[in-house]
């Protein structure tokens, strides 16, 4: 049918659980993507109205209407899942961060924002990064690319924890660690910084400007690292006064 008249919009998302199914199971065969989208935000959509909209198999060729279902709170878990294999990954991003939706359908969605990861642009990945959940941020901290790492860092999710083993990982690459250590947040954090100074892989001369904010204790195991540059373990040595 064509577009629906604003009458028709409104009593569709102001309804009441009873009205809802009754104008559903009337109107289903005929509702285009705009009312069935004004039915998926009516408080009142439960299942058995979004099992209706979902049968409809001429909604289904709607990208919108498969995006809506899947991050409908009341899909069923089944269809949920079908749906949101097919997301693009800014939906499977909001997907994964939705508490309203089913915990198997986000954690769904994250997996096959993981595996579609590799594949992406760096601009993609650096959106994803900026705010991602936690689950995909520590695939994410494994990316060689510096400006995924900087959106890494800005995303409130992550937490101090989850950037450590990135920090003092030796597969870890200088300009990954330049970032972290001059980062306005993390870099001030004491661990971090500490993990990226022993990182044998850190830029020598910004370990050198960061080691004297260090403990003693920590200035002693730097001192007698053999890994890290010679330079830094005699700074590490004048400084706690071997």
């Amino acid at each position: 049918m064509p577009d629906p008249p604003e009458e028709l919009l409104q009593r569709l998302r102001e309804a009441g659980e009873v009205d809802l199914r009754a104008l559903l199971r009337e109107l289903a065969a005929e509702l285009d993507v705009p009312a069935a989208q004004a039915v998926l935000r009516n408080p009142h959509a439960g299942e058995e109205v979004v099992r209706l909209l979902a049968n409809e198999r001429r909604l289904l060729a709607s990208y919108e209407m498969r995006r809506d279902l899947a991050l409908h709170a009341a899909t069923p878990q089944p269809i949920a899942l079908a749906l949101v294999g097919g997301l693009y990954w800014r939906d499977l991003v909001a997907a994964g961060l939705d508490v309203r939706i089913r915990p198997v359908v986000r954690r769904f969605a994250e997996q096959r924002l993981i595996e579609r990861l590799p594949a992406l642009a760096v601009g993609e990945k650096v959106a994803i990064a900026r705010s991602a959940s936690p689950h995909v941020l520590q695939v994410l901290r494994h990316d060689p690319t510096p400006l995924v790492i900087a959106a890494l860092l800005d995303n409130p999710r992550l937490v101090e924890g989850d950037l450590l083993p990135l920090a003092s990982a030796e597969t870890a690459r200088a300009p990954v660690l330049t970032v972290i250590l001059r980062h306005r947040k993390w870099g001030h954090r004491y661990p971090v910084r500490l993990a990226v100074v022993r990182n044998p892989h850190a830029p020598v001369a910004l370990a050198l400007q960061h080691l004297p904010l260090l403990k003693k204790p920590d200035l002693r195991a730097v001192a007698s690292d053999p890994r890290l540059a010679l330079p830094l373990r005699r700074k590490a040595e004048l400084l706690v006064g071997v």
